[in-house]
């Protein structure tokens, strides 16, 4: 694993900085800093690839700026000062068990940000969080990104984690909209190197048609490009539903109930009434049908753009139809369902939303939680049950969620708040105390989540590269935050304390307690993930699971039966005795294993998204806003924490307007323009760009470092995109929030 010389070593380890999970070679010195970084060629699944951000990975490890120790906040003087982990928890649990004492459970909420999905601690011990909490008052970073695919896949399949992606790697026809892989590297897709594999795709004969309001770097790689209105993709999409029906190209393959619910309510969109609404020909949406009935294998696939519009969860919907209704959803070539080898235990009942509701807006839950617009609602809103404590894990809301003004107001009037965070930052400012994570290079990884998204089957392990010291793992500032939240004691024992507990409990379960001690690990943690491995598709203790590709499914399409076979002993230690990563194989066909709906079907209508349907067509009549907001990807970020590495905030990483020159002509603009919004007000410099359609601008998300001790990223301060966005209007089904498509106006600076 390890190459050593006199003064350095290279290692091996996956990169937590996106969705991709690129194997990464990493070089240190003798003083554990890191020389340099590169693509880990051996990597069956990433062959070596590496873009930007991950060949910074050793700068935001060491990024000076980072906090290194808990951080206590006194009020009355507004000041920072360094204390000891038992300090810290020692006043957590003096303080917020008090709270919620007086004001019960409800006055306690919860944020969860983004980098817990690229966590092991964020996968296996923020449940501890939640349960120690007891409150309904969850929020994170799900409801402002890709909520509304979820829902859809738990509405039609039973669980909301049963989420196809395109078999990149297989298909001969893939149309994508309001995604930006070439910038994002994949989102809800797992795919290292989606750059290579699209073009892998269209070298072997395949189209490649990408959907967007810009011109994006995907959209030039691809063979069409096609300019859609802001917020209109579930338009368009139902009209290439309407168009297989109306001309008899429809292949369902599947046991699906519902079709002639679909087909009713794809009659009031058809082609010529669409393209009214989305700016594209009727002919084109139509062309746009036959070819994905025509094509051998077709996936259709659609992200953040469409997530965060106000018909999210119809688009997420329209997608899966479509890829049902030409015969290509659970099909080589198609749509698939990865089987990550720690997936975790399936659910037992279907998937609702609903199950209770936010206490001032009244806002469906969806997946546990509550929609992150109504955070600010629900702290400023007096009453019972008014969240008066707070626990923020690896976020910043005050610039990734809407309305981010009344956030940062409204996390000012808190009685107490908590983060565990590597920055202090907009939203930390906030905080009573500040628990930082350790680097990277000393946390373990394993992508619970991002593998269960993956195009093909794969799993891999890394241990720390560099040695802890004196201080806590991630895992156990979880688990410590956990007992001090409740008023338990609060000591490094916490940690082993709850990984007996839910090992115990998860072997019970199995019925193998007998089996404790073969568990393979250096501490808890590593056990627990054994277990976990053991008792997953490929796994040991398995013993043949229904829905996976080790025991098939009834339609018996498991795939090469050696192939199944090859990995029934997987577990933690096979994972270590091939640090480059285990390949598991292509996606293989699941269904109807994985569903978990009443009807044992794939659920074409599900009722809560026909009754949306009725407020889209309703819509069809509004007149379009004059212009229009959209966000923006960059190659270089990850919201809102990568701003602080001068490599990762140059070039065309930049917090700039794009807008078409026509629309700067028309509006009389100058180098930088006033952006109104029902919600608030910015001053934005503007870089014009054919590569924007006119009516639309674009501004990326994440700037406004205007609160933070990052000494690079408040340089390049930017503006803050969510000033603009208004929290006040949700994607219905989900509760996410809109962010493109938002009205604005301009005027001179």
């Amino acid at each position: 694993m390890a190459q050593l010389t006199d003064d350095s070593r290279t290692l091996l380890r996956t990169c937590p900085l996106c969705e991709a999970v690129c194997g990464l070679e990493i070089t240190l010195d003798s003083n554990d800093h890191v020389t340099s970084v590169r693509g880990d060629r051996q990597d069956p699944f990433s062959k070596g690839f590496i873009c930007p951000k991950g060949a910074s990975f050793g700068h935001l490890d060491e990024d000076p700026d980072r906090l290194t120790e808990p951080m206590i906040r006194d009020r009355a003087t507004d000041t920072w000062r360094t204390a000891s982990w038992t300090e810290a928890f020692e006043l957590i649990a003096a303080r917020f068990p008090a709270i919620v004492a007086e004001h019960g459970n409800q006055s306690a909420a919860l944020y969860l940000g983004n980098p817990n999905a690229h966590t092991v601690a964020g996968a296996l011990y923020v449940p501890v969080l939640i349960r120690a909490l007891g409150t309904k008052n969850l929020f994170s970073a799900s409801t402002a990104d890709q909520m509304p695919k979820q829902v859809a896949s738990g509405l039609m399949f039973g669980d909301p984690l049963t989420v196809p992606v395109p078999d990149l790697d297989r298909t001969d026809y893939l149309l994508m909209l309001g995604a930006n892989p070439l910038e994002s590297n994949g989102s809800l897709c797992t795919a290292p190197d989606f750059p290579g594999r699209l073009k892998a795709l269209r070298k072997r004969g395949g189209k490649f048609v990408v959907v967007d309001p810009r011109e994006t770097r995907t959209a030039k790689l691809a063979d069409e490009h096609l300019f859609i209105r802001p917020g209109s993709d579930a338009y368009l999409l139902f009209g290439i539903v309407h168009t297989l029906f109306e001309q008899g190209l429809t292949d369902i393959r599947l046991d699906v109930a519902g079709l002639d619910e679909v087909r009713t309510a794809a009659a009031d969109f058809p082609p010529e009434v669409v393209s009214e609404r989305t700016g594209i020909p009727a002919e084109t949406v139509i062309r746009i049908a036959q070819e994905l009935a025509a094509a051998p294998t077709a996936a259709v696939y659609a992200r953040i753009g469409t997530c965060t519009a106000e018909f999210g969860t119809l688009t997420q919907w329209l997608v899966e139809v479509i890829n049902v209704l030409t015969g290509n959803l659970d099909s080589p070539g198609g749509a698939m369902f990865a089987s990550a080898a720690a997936g975790g235990i399936p659910r037992t009942k279907p998937f609702r939303t609903g199950r209770w509701a936010s206490r001032v807006r009244g806002l469906p839950e969806a997946m546990g939680e509550l929609p992150v617009a109504t955070l600010a609602d629900e702290i400023t809103t007096p009453g019972a049950g008014q969240v008066r404590a707070l626990v923020t894990v690896a976020g910043n809301p005050v610039l990734s969620a809407p309305s981010g003004v009344r956030l940062d107001t409204a996390f000012a009037q808190l009685d107490f708040m908590v983060s565990v965070d590597r920055y202090l930052n907009e939203t930390t400012r906030h905080a009573d105390v500040i628990l930082p994570p350790p680097r990277s290079t000393q946390s373990p990884h394993y992508d619970f989540a991002l593998l269960q998204f993956a195009v093909r089957n794969y799993a891999r392990y890394s241990r720390p590269l560099v040695p802890l010291g004196d201080r806590p793992s991630e895992s156990e500032i979880l688990a410590r935050l956990g007992a001090a939240l409740t008023g338990q004691p609060a000591g490094p024992e916490a940690l082993n304390g709850v990984d007996e507990l839910i090992i115990a409990g998860m072997l019970h379960k199995a019925g193998i307690p007998e089996r404790r001690p073969e568990l393979v690990g250096s501490n808890s943690t590593e056990q627990r993930i054994d277990l976990m491995l053991r008792l997953g598709p490929y796994g040991e203790w398995n013993a043949g699971a229904s829905d996976g590709p080790a025991g098939g499914s009834s339609r018996d399409h498991g795939g090469p039966r050696e192939r199944r076979d090859q990995y029934r002993t997987l577990n933690l230690q096979v994972l270590l005795d091939n640090p480059h990563g285990v390949d598991l194989g292509p996606l293989q066909p699941r269904l109807p294993g994985v569903l978990r709906t009443a009807s044992k079907k794939v659920e074409l209508a599900p009722q809560p998204l026909l009754d949306d349907v009725v407020r889209m067509r309703a819509r069809l009549a509004d007149a379009a806003p004059d212009v229009v907001l959209i966000g923006r990807r960059q190659l270089r970020s990850n919201n809102s924490w990568m701003h602080n590495i001068p490599t990762l905030v140059s070039g065309s990483n930049t917090c700039t307007l794009h807008i078409n020159p026509a629309d700067v002509a028309r509006l009389g603009l100058g180098d930088t323009a006033v952006v109104k919004s029902a919600a608030g007000t910015l001053t934005v410099p503007l870089e014009p760009t054919e590569a924007i359609m006119p009516g639309v601008v674009s501004l990326p998300h994440g700037w406004g470092h205007t609160d933070s001790t990052q000494t690079v990223a408040r340089a390049h301060a930017g503006v803050n995109a969510n000033v603009l966005t208004d929290d006040s209007v949700v994607d219905v089904p989900s509760g996410n929030a809109v962010f493109n498509g938002v009205p604005v106006t301009l005027t001179p600076a």
